[in-house]
């Protein structure tokens, strides 16, 4: 069974776990600025890979910004590509204008 969470080493600095039978699978590197989320980088373990890991991981990333009632930056490739393949899906936490 697989399962994510989001955790902050600092009130900066974190990332989205991903654990598959309690071994660790993937995760997503985080920090929070100026009250958005900015989204570095996605992986996932190559024993993983195939699985849907990284959608997992997004799905858990994007539901906490919404909890939060927070915004994503998307400099992560990954994230940034499944944001404009799916717009309408992710425009309630997309920050689009995080570079002005």
């Amino acid at each position: 069974m697989e399962n994510t969470k989001v955790v902050f080493t600092d009130h900066v600095h974190g990332e989205v776990q991903l654990f598959s039978e309690g071994i660790p699978a993937g995760k997503m590197s985080l920090a929070m600025t100026h009250g958005r989320l900015a989204v570095f980088h996605t992986e996932v373990d190559p024993e993983f890979e195939g699985r849907g890991f990284a959608k997992l991981l997004l799905a858990e990333l994007v539901g906490y910004a919404r909890e939060k009632k927070i915004t994503i930056i998307p400099l992560c490739p990954y994230v940034n590509a499944q944001f404009q393949r799916h717009p309408a899906e992710y425009d309630d936490v997309w920050n689009k204008d995080w570079h002005q």
